[in-house]
This record gives structure tokens, sequence and C-alpha cells, in this order.
């Protein structure tokens, strides 16, 4: 989730400032940078519960003691809900779940650098307050009911509303951690290649990725139980969204598919104003329900391009959204994957190769298929694990075409090295839970806890 957002902005009197927001995120190529979030469960080490917001161990209590390391706090309703440094900032999912939001980076070098200071910073306050954090897809030992809800008025609304339109949108808000890195386009017709590209190869992600297969405290039958609940959380927001495909796919056709995006909310003086299920459209021509006679501030538009949920999303860049949250070497491979792939051009046009031919009914396969079976996915005449080894190819030589080396001469291709031995093994993270679960674990996920926490 991003950070509390702001009134501060013009107000929209023209439709075409929707398309001129999201097309103002052209930039040229020097100026591409990496953006990396990442999720986290925090729980008790004495307990393994799940922290909640008061209490001496509690998340407030974490939030303030970050602050040390030159974090500012940011408040809601007298609540520390935020913490920012320079471009960077740490937010809260409603269950508590602890989010690094990364500066923009020019190199993967970077990228894993700054993990690894955040996770240190982390691991020092949890040390002092008994708690741990770790990355897994799905929490995988506490029902819904025992997860404490944070203090922020955006997700009172949407616990409101979730339940109205599907059965696992709670889920996602409590119970699900994920990756995900946001990249730059240069160009509208560059935006459309990418997104194309990274839209069919998120299930591939997905796979590689998946890291889900317990809900609480058993085996669920999924590889990526937290990819399977968005398909049941809300379909006005969710999904592949075919059209993106579609022949004159632009800025204007993705502002469409946003107005069409039922809202949530309307922040205004510091709080959140109740507007779920009612139309953006209805805000531009002064009809909202929830602010009668008012006209929608181009802040209001981009809080609304944060609440649709496909699963790569456009705003002023591109976010990867397909894979679950996992250990430290994955949350540096998830943007190795993707830089690879989409900021070097002979990449960008070999993945576009890979994947032009596939069809709307195939794309959908993958979807509904990978959360279940992840690489083992039947795709063609072959698997995804098939697909996963090109796909890697492909990245591999992007990044080395980059060529952006760290201070021993390394460049970046090292970063996809996990997801190697996953694609020509076929074992994935959640497999490899599995066996320990049926294994050393003895039937048992409570080890997850400490042998994964960061």
């Amino acid at each position: 989730m991003s950070a509390p957002p702001t009134t501060r902005g013009e107000p929209i009197t023209d439709r075409r400032q929707l398309a001129a927001y999201l097309e103002s995120g052209c930039k040229p190529a020097p100026d591409w940078r990496i953006g990396t979030e990442h999720e986290k469960f925090a729980y008790r080490t004495s307990d393994l519960r799940p922290l909640p917001y008061d209490g001496p161990d509690g998340i407030r209590e974490l939030l303030t003691r970050m602050t040390r390391f030159g974090w500012q706090p940011v408040e809601e309703k007298g609540n520390i809900i935020a913490l920012v440094q320079d471009m960077a900032n740490i937010t809260l999912e409603p269950g508590g779940q602890v989010e690094l939001s990364g500066a923009p980076l020019e190199t993967l070098h970077q990228t894993c650098a700054e993990v690894h200071r955040h996770l240190r910073q982390v691991k020092e306050v949890g040390a002092e307050l008994g708690i741990a954090m770790m990355g897994l897809g799905f929490q995988p030992k506490w029902k819904r009911d025992d997860i404490p809800w944070m203090p922020k008025g955006r997700y009172k609304i949407m616990r409101d509303y979730m339940p109205k339109v599907g059965s696992l949108g709670l889920d996602m808000m409590t119970r699900t951690c994920t990756v995900q890195v946001n990249l730059d386009f240069a160009s509208e017709a560059d935006m459309v290649k990418k997104f194309r590209v990274s839209l069919a190869l998120q299930p591939i992600a997905t796979a590689l990725f998946a890291m889900s297969p317990f809900t609480e405290g058993k085996p669920n039958g999924f590889q990526s139980f937290r990819s399977h609940i968005w398909t049941d959380t809300d379909p006005d927001r969710t999904g592949d969204i075919p059209f993106v495909f579609e022949d004159g796919f632009g800025f204007e056709r993705y502002v469409d598919y946003l107005l069409d995006t039922p809202m949530y909310f309307v922040y205004r003086d510091g709080a959140y104003i109740d507007a779920a299920g009612q139309s953006f459209r209805d805000f531009l021509e002064g009809r909202l329900p929830a602010l009668p006679g008012e006209l929608p501030l181009i802040t209001d538009w981009a809080d609304h391009t944060t609440t649709a949920f496909p699963e790569a999303r456009l705003k002023k860049y591109l976010e990867m959204r397909g894979a679950d949250g996992g250990p430290w070497r994955s949350l540096c491979a998830l943007p190795a994957l993707w830089v690879g792939l989409l900021y070097d051009q002979v990449a960008l046009d070999a993945a576009w190769d890979l994947v032009k031919d596939w069809t709307t009914a195939e794309r959908g396969h993958l979807r509904s298929d990978v959360p279940r079976s992840g690489l083992r996915t039947s795709f063609r005449s072959g698997n995804v694990r098939d697909v996963a080894l090109e796909m890697l190819a492909i990245a591999r030589d992007g990044l080395a075409r980059r060529a952006r080396n760290d201070n021993w001469g390394d460049d970046e291709t090292h970063f996809l090295d996990t997801l190697q031995v996953i694609a020509e093994t076929g074992r994935s993270p959640a497999d490899e839970l599995l066996e320990k679960f049926n294994g050393p674990w003895g039937g048992s996920v409570d080890p997850v806890f400490k042998e994964y926490a960061y």
C-alpha cells in the first residue's frame, strides 16, 4: 500500500488531465530507476502471534524505535502509521505486515544493499522487543480472526467493502505478503510493450516465487495461495485485464479502465471519506454522493490509481505484482528478473516475441492454474517451467548487456542465480516448504517462523 495521501493538488477540470497524469511518468532511459517494495509478517518470537498495534512489543513501538535510524514518523489521528526517509518509506498493511517501499535506485546492487540495510535495522529493533519478521506469501498458521487490524482509515473502508464483492478480500488484506518492483517507461509505445510483456509473464513469476502452501497450519493444495486469493477479492479491480493486448491500447484506454473501477475513498483534511462503490466518473461531474458538488483534485486521481489491483499495474510507472513474499535472496531476485526483461531493448523485444502470440485463453489458463500447479502447470507442448527457463535466459542476457558492475567488478546477473536453480530443478520455494513440513518439521508449520526469519 502507498504512503498516506495528500489533499494538495490542482483541480481536475478536463478529462485529458487523467491521461496526462499517467503520461507524465515518461522519462528517457538514463533516468529510469528501480523501486522495490516488500512486505513482511511481524510476530512475537515467544508465541509466534502477529503483533497488535499497541503494547510494549507492538507495531507502534517498533515504528517508534525505527526512528533512531533517521526515519521520520507519519501520523494519522495520533497514531504512527508510516515512516519516511528521503525517497523511501515504511508502511503498514492492514494486518500489521511491515512494508519497505524503497527509494528509486539506479542499479540492482544498490537495491540489494537497501534491502540488507532495512532488514538489519528491523532485526536490531526486533531483538530488543522479542519480535521477528519473515517473508512468505500467506500467513501459514493464524486464522483471519487472529490478525489485529491497523488503525488506518483507508483500511476500515476497505474492510467494510471487501465482503460485498468477494470472499477472500479480507484474507488478501490481513494474511498476504508480496514483493514487487516498480519500473519506468520512455513513451506510450514503450509503456504498452512493457505492460503487455509483464502481464503475460506475471504467472511465470508467480510460479518461480510461489511460497504460500499453508493455511492455518496445514497444506492448502496451492503453490501460491496468495495468488489464488486475488481471483476472489474483487472482480472490478483485479485480473489480467485482456484489453491491454488490444489494438489501440494506451494511456487513454487505461484511464477508461480506472474510471470503471469503483472508488474506495476520498481523502480530505486528514480524514478518509467513505466513497466505496461510487464512481469517479460521477466525481468528475460533481455528482459524487460522498462529496456532492465537489470536483476531484489530481491527488484524488493519484489515490484512485492505487485502488486497482491487476497483476501488473500502471501508475506513473509500471508495478510487477505477481510474486509471493519470500526470503532475502528473493527480494533481490524479483527486481533483477524484471529489470533484465524490461530495461534492455533487445531483451524486451525477445520477451515480446516469446509472448506475443499467446491467446487470451492461454493467458487466462496460466492465471487460473499457476497458483495451484506452479511450474508444473501445462502450457502448449510443455509446461511453465520451460517458459521460466526461456524467460530467465532473456533476463540474464539483458542484465549482462546493462553491464552495471559493483565495486568488485560483478554485474547484476548473479541476482538471478536463485531463480535459475528453481527453474532448472522445477522445485519451487513452496515445494521446499512442503518437503520440510512432511519431513523434519513433523507436520508442523511452527519451524518456519524460525528457519525463515530474516
